[in-house]
C-alpha cells in the first residue's frame, strides 16, 4: 500500500506494509525537513540579532533602508531564477540582462516613462525567450545557452553605450525616477514592488497549474511528459520569466540611480543562484519555494552589511564569506536530499 504526502508541490510516496497509514517521521527526520525548509530563516534571525547587539548602527533606519533597497533589485532577479532552478535549469545571463535593462531604461526614459519600463522588459524578455527555445526545443545545455546569452547581452550593452563611454541619465522629476527614488509609508517604492512580485510569484508557484508543471519538470521530466505536462512550454516560460525579472530589476535600479550604469551586474547571476540555493531550493530541481529565495537574499545582504560594519575588512571578504556559506548550504542540502530519498 502506498500513501502520498504533499511537500513543495510534489507527491512523495512512503511504504505502509501494515496498511495503517504512513509511518510517523522520527524526530531527526522532522528536524532535517525543518532545516531544509526554514534553516535560512533561522540563520537570518540569529545573524540580525547578533549584528544588532554588536553594532549600534545596524538597526538604524538609514541602514535598514539601504539594505532593503539594495536587496530589492537582487530579489527580483532571484525570483525569476527560482522558477528556473526548480525546473532543474540554470540561467547565467541574468547579470548581463540586469545591466542591459538598466541602460535601455535610462536611454528610453528620454521618450517617456512607459518606454523606459517597457523597452528593457521587451528586450530582456525576448532574450529569455530565445534561451528557453534553444534549451527546450533544440535541447541545448542551459549552461552553454545562458552563458552565450550573458556574453551577447554584455556585448549589446557595450555597443549601445559606445564601449561603455556613454552614460544615459534619467530626468529626476519624471515618473520613472519616482519608481526608484520615491517612498510609500517610509519604505522605498522598489521594496513595495518587490514584495508584491514575491507574493504573486508564491501564489503562482504553489497554487497554480503552471506552478505544478514547474515542480513536475524539475522532479522528473520524463514522468511529467507522460502525465501530460507541457515540458517544453514550461521551460520556455520560466526562462522568459527570468529574462523579464532581470530586465525589470535593471530598470528599477536605473530609476534609483537616475542613470544607466554600464559596469553593474557583473557576478550578479552567482549572487542570485546563491540566494536561491541558500533559501532551500535544490539545484537538482523539483523542490523549492519563493519565500526561501527572499530570505536567502536578505541573509546575503546582512552578511555583506556586517562585514561593512566591521570596517577593517574590505569588500573581498564578502565574497569569501558568501562562498563559504553557500558551500556549507549545498553540502547540507545534498546530505538531506539523500536522506529523504533513502527514507
Amino acid at each position: 500500500m502506498t500513501a502520498h504526502t504533499e511537500e513543495a508541490g510534489m507527491p512523495v510516496a512512503t511504504d505502509d506494509p501494515a496498511g495503517d497509514g504512513p509511518p510517523r517521521a522520527s524526530r531527526s527526520d522532522r528536524l532535517g525537513a525543518f532545516a531544509q525548509q526554514h534553516g535560512a530563516l533561522v540563520t537570518l534571525v540569529i545573524a540580525m540579532v547578533a549584528a544588532s547587539l554588536s553594532f549600534d548602527t545596524f538597526l538604524t533606519g538609514d541602514n535598514l533602508e539601504n539594505m532593503a533597497l539594495s536587496s530589492a533589485f537582487l530579489a527580483v532577479v532571484a525570483l525569476g531564477m527560482t522558477f528556473v532552478i526548480v525546473t532543474g535549469g540554470i540561467d547565467l545571463s541574468v547579470g548581463s540582462l540586469f545591466a542591459l535593462g538598466g541602460v535601455l531604461a535610462a536611454w528610453g526614459s528620454q521618450y517617456g516613462s512607459a518606454v523606459a519600463l517597457l523597452l528593457p522588459l521587451a528586450v530582456c524578455g525576448l532574450i529569455g525567450l530565445v534561451n528557453g527555445l534553444l534549451i527546450a526545443r533544440v535541447r541545448l545545455a542551459p549552461f552553454i545557452v545562458t552563458l552565450a546569452a550573458m556574453l551577447g547581452a554584455r556585448g549589446l550593452l557595450l555597443a549601445i553605450t559606445d564601449e561603455g563611454s556613454t552614460t544615459y541619465l534619467v530626468d529626476k522629476h519624471s515618473f520613472f525616477a519616482t519608481l526608484g527614488q520615491g517612498s510609500l509609508l517610509g519604505v522605498g517604492v522598489p521594496v513595495w514592488i518587490t514584495v508584491a512580485l514575491f507574493v504573486l510569484g508564491a501564489v503562482v508557484l504553489r497554487r497554480s497549474r503552471f506552478g505544478q508543471y514547474v515542480y513536475a519538470v524539475g522532479g522528473n521530466e520524463d514522468a511529467g511528459a507522460l502525465m501530460g505536462v507541457p515540458v517544453a512550454g514550461t521551460k520556455v516560460a520560466v526562462y522568459t520569466l527570468s529574462g523579464l525579472c532581470a530586465g525589470l530589476a535593471g530598470a528599477l535600479n536605473a530609476a534609483w540611480l537616475v542613470s544607466g550604469v554600464t559596469i553593474l551586474g557583473s557576478g550578479m547571476e552567482l549572487e542570485a543562484i546563491s540566494a536561491v540555493v541558500i533559501g532551500g531550493t535544490l539545484l537538482s530541481g523539483g523542490f523549492g519555494f519563493i519565500s526561501g529565495s527572499l530570505v536567502g537574499v536578505l541573509l546575503l545582504k546582512v552578511i555583506q552589511n556586517v562585514i561593512n560594519q566591521i570596517g577593517s575588512l574590505d569588500s573581498a571578504y564578502q565574497q569569501v564569506v558568501s562562498g563559504a556559506f553557500l558551500a556549507v548550504v549545498v553540502v547540507a542540502q545534498t546530505w538531506l536530499g539523500r536522506r529523504r530519498r533513502v527514507l
